[in-house]
C-alpha cells in the first residue's frame, strides 16, 4: 500500500527560519509523489502547531508523518504523542532534524536550504518503510540499588523509601554520611552540617523499607531495567552493631594507634573505633589492615560483640532501578609540589580544615597549628588549587570560592584579629545569597582578597609559612607571611572505573558519570533503569546535590510504580536462518544483551539498547535493527544524494 506521508515544517522562530528557506522547502517536498501534505508553521511544537498535524492525519488519512524540525532528543515524545493522539503508530513518525544539522551550522542560506530538503527527504525515505512498532514489556522487581551513603544516596535512599519501595543502601566505609559528615557548617546559611545531616542519616538506618549495608561494594550487576541481578561483597566489620554498648573497652586497650581518616591525619584512632561518634551503624568497627589480632578488645567486650575470625560474605540482591551516588574526593595536594602539601604540616586541605573549625574535631573547634599547636593568627587560602589548571584539572571545581569564603568568615568569628589573605583566580558564586555571601565576608569581615596565583609556598627560618605569588591587578609580586595556607583543592569523582564498566555508566574525559542530555535528562544514563546523582556527575554544593538525588529519586519512582515497564522496540532482531552462531556478537555487544540458544544468536530484547554493533560485526548479515534495515538507510542515502 502506497504511504500517504504528511510533512509538518517548522520555522523555530528564526532558530531555522533565519538561515533555511523554509516556504521554499515545503514547495520542493510537496511535489513528491508519497507525500499528500505539506505545511510549515513558527512553531510547530506549540499547542496550535501539533493541533495541525493531529487536523491532518484526521482529515488526509495520513500513514506516516515526517517533522523537520530540531533534534530528536528534544521533541521526538512531543511528536509522538501528537500523532498516538490520531491512532497512528509512533513509530511512523520521523523527526528530520534541520536544526542543528542544518540552520544552526550553515551561513550560506542557499546552501542551508538545499541541504535542508535533502535532509527531508531522506527522513520521507526512511518513514515510507517503517514497519509499525510497538513498546516491549517487562516485570518489574520493586526494589532499588542505592551505591553511596553520603547525603545524595541518603536522600534518594528516603525519596525511594517514602514512597513504599523498598531500598538496599551499600557504601564502603563503616559509616553513612560520606563527605558532609565531615563539615563544620554549610554555606551560605551556616548550619551546622551535624545538625543537618545525623537526623537523616538516623531516619534512614530505622526506616523499614531500607537495608544498609556498610563496609560493602557491588562487585556484579547483570540483567536489565526492572530485574537487575547484583553482588556484593560485604567486608567483616568484626563488631556486631546489634551487640555493641559503644562502653569504650575494646578502643582503651587496644595497643595499635593510626592516623584518623574521619579528621584528615590531624588526630589519631585505634585499630578498632568508631569513626565518629554520630555513625551509623552506631558501632565500633575493626581496622583489618592494622589489627594485630592480639584478642585483647575480645577479653574485654561485656556484649561478646567483637568476632576477629568474621568472613567477608557475598549478598545477592534482585532490584528494578540503581542510583549511583559515590561523591567526590579532593585532588591530592601532593600533586601541586610548588606549595608544599605533605612537607609541611601547616599546609593543609580545605577538608582539614573543616576538621580544625568542627567543635568535634581534633582540636575541638580551636584553630591551632597542626606543626606545634599554637594559635593561629595569620592565615592565607589559596583558590583554585588544581583547578582550572591544564597541568592537573581542566575544570571550575565550582564549591571552592564558597567554602574558602565561609573558611575565612568561621576564621574570623573566632579569632577577630585575625588576618586573612585569599588568593583567587575569579570569585564564582552562581547560587541563592551567595554573592551576597562573598560580599559579606570582603565587606564586613575585611577580609583580603587578592587576585593573582600563588607561584611558592615555604617556611622559613623562623617558622613562618611564606606564600609568594603576583597580584594580577596591579601586577606587583606579593609576599605573605602566614601561620596556617589552607588549600582549596579541586574536587575529583570518587567512582570507581570497575564499577562504572559493570553497571554500563559512561564518563566523561575526568572520570564523572556522563548523563544523557546534560538539560533534559541530567539523571538519567545510557543504560536504561540506572541513574546518578550528586558529585559523582560533575562539582556540585549540598543544595544541587540534594536536588538531584529527589530527582533521580523520583525517576526511580516513576519506573517501580508500574506493574511493567515498556522498552523501545528500536532493537536487533536476527535470521535464524542465517544465523551461524559465530559468536561475534556477544563479543561487540555493550549491553550484554546477545546470548547463543541451541547453536543461533539470541537477543533480550529489555537489554538491546539498539546501538547497531552486532549488525555492523555480523559477518553473514544475519542481524538488523528494526526500522533500521539497510534497505532503509540505502535509501536514505540515495535520496540525499539525488535530491529526489
Amino acid at each position: 500500500m502506497k504511504e500517504r506521508i504528511g510533512v509538518f515544517i517548522c520555522h523555530c522562530g528564526r532558530n531555522i527560519a533565519g538561515t533555511v528557506d523554509v516556504e521554499k522547502v515545503a514547495e520542493v517536498i510537496s511535489k513528491h509523489p508519497q507525500v499528500v501534505h505539506c505545511e510549515t508553521y513558527v512553531y510547530m511544537c506549540s499547542e496550535p502547531g501539533q493541533k495541525l498535524i493531529m487536523d491532518a492525519i484526521r482529515n488526509k488519512g495520513l500513514t506516516a508523518v515526517v517533522v523537520a524540525a530540531c533534534s530528536t532528543t528534544i521533541h521526538y515524545e512531543t511528536f509522538a504523542r501528537v500523532v498516538e493522539a490520531d491512532g497512528l503508530n509512533r513509530y511512523k513518525l520521523e523527526i528530520a532534524n534541520i536544526r542543528e544539522q542544518c540552520s544552526w551550522i550553515h551561513i550560506n542560506r542557499k546552501e542551508a536550504t538545499e541541504k535542508a530538503i535533502r535532509i527531508v527527504l531522506a527522513s520521507i525515505a526512511k518513514v515510507s518503510m517503517d514497519e509499525p512498532l510497538y513498546p516491549i514489556k517487562a516485570k518489574v522487581t520493586r526494589k532499588c540499588l542505592v551505591i553511596g551513603g553520603g547525603i545524595a544516596g541518603i536522600t534518594a535512599a528516603l525519596d525511594i523509601a517514602n514512597s513504599g519501595i523498598p531500598v538496599v543502601l551499600v557504601e564502603k566505609s563503616p559509616t553513612i554520611g560520606g563527605k558532609m559528615a565531615m563539615l563544620s557548617e554549610t554555606f551560605p546559611t551556616l548550619d551546622c552540617a551535624q545538625c543537618i545531616l545525623t537526623p537523616k542519616m538516623a531516619e534512614v538506618a530505622r526506616h523499614p523499607n531500607v537495608k544498609i549495608l556498610t563496609c560493602s561494594e557491588v562487585i556484579s550487576v547483570e540483567g536489565y531495567v526492572g530485574n537487575f541481578k547484583v553482588k556484593i561483597l560485604k567486608h567483616p566489620r568484626k563488631v556486631d552493631p546489634s551487640k555493641c554498648r559503644l562502653c569504650t573497652l575494646c578502643e582503651r586497650v587496644c595497643p595499635v594507634t593510626v592516623p584518623r581518616e574521619f579528621d584528615r591525619g590531624l588526630s589519631t584512632r585505634k585499630a578498632i573505633y568508631i569513626p565518629f561518634p554520630q555513625a551509623v551503624p552506631s558501632a565500633y568497627v575493626v581496622d583489618e589492615e592494622h589489627c594485630t589480632k592480639c584478642g585483647l578488645c575480645v577479653k574485654v567486650c561485656p556484649t561478646k560483640a567483637i568476632n576477629l575470625d568474621e568472613k567477608e560474605e557475598i549478598i545477592e540482591e534482585e532490584v528494578g532501578a540503581i542510583i549511583v551516588a559515590t561523591g567526590y574526593d579532593l585532588y591530592p595536594g601532593e600533586k601541586l609540589r610548588e606549595y608544599g602539601y605533605g612537607v609541611y604540616k601547616d599546609v593543609i586541605d580545605s577538608l582539614q580544615f573543616e576538621r580544625l573549625l568542627s567543635s568535634g574535631g581534633p582540636t575541638k573547634g580551636q584553630i591551632l597549628r597542626p606543626s606545634d599547636k599554637k594559635p593561629v593568627k595569620r592565615i592565607v587560602f589559596i583558590q583554585c588549587a588544581g583547578s582550572r589548571d591544564d597541568n592537573h584539572l581542566k575544570y571550575c571545581s565550582k564549591i571552592c570560592c564558597m567554602y574558602t569564603a565561609k573558611h575565612a568568615l568561621l576564621f574570623k568569628e573566632r579569632v577577630h584579629d585575625g588576618e586573612v589573605t585569599i588568593f583567587y583566580i575569579d570569585i564564582r558564586a552562581a547560587g541563592k545569597g551567595y554573592e551576597e555571601f562573598i560580599k559579606r565576608v570582603q565587606e564586613e569581615f575585611e577580609v583580603n582578597y587578592i587576585r593573582g596565583k600563588v607561584s611558592k609556598v615555604y617556611r622559613d627560618k623562623n617558622g613562618d609559612m611564606v606564600v609568594i605569588g603576583v597580584d594580577t591587578l596591579s601586577g606587583q609580586k606579593v609576599t605573605v607571611r602566614a601561620d596556617l595556607v589552607v588549600l582549596a583543592l579541586g574536587i575529583i569523582p570518587q567512582l570507581d572505573r570497575d564499577l562504572a564498566s559493570m553497571i554500563k555508566i559512561p564518563v566523561d574525559e575526568y572520570g564523572f558519570a556522563q548523563e544523557v542530555h546534560p538539560k533534559l535528562r541530567p539523571v538519567e544514563c545510557v543504560t536504561s533503569g540506572v541513574f546518578v546523582c550528586g558529585a559523582v556527575q560533575g562539582p556540585k554544593d549540598i543544595s544541587e546535590t540534594v536536588t538531584q538525588a529527589s530527582a533521580a529519586a523520583a525517576k526511580v519512582i516513576e519506573l517501580l510504580t508500574q506493574e511493567y515497564i515498556t522498552h523501545e522496540p528500536t532493537i536487533a532482531e536476527v535470521d535464524k536462518d542465517l544465523c551461524s552462531g559465530c559468536r561475534i556478537c556477544i563479543a561487540v555487544c555493550p549491553y550484554g544483551a546477545i546470548e547463543i540458544v541451541e547453536g543461533k544468536a539470541k537477543i533480550n530484547e529489555v537489554l538491546c539498547e539498539g546501538c547497531g554493533a552486532c549488525v555492523v560485526a555480523c559477518p553473514s548479515s544475519a542481524i538488523k535493527l528494526r526500522n533500521y534495515t539497510d534497505s532503509q538507510l540505502i535509501n536514505m542515502v540515495k535520496a540525499a544524494l539525488t535530491g529526489v
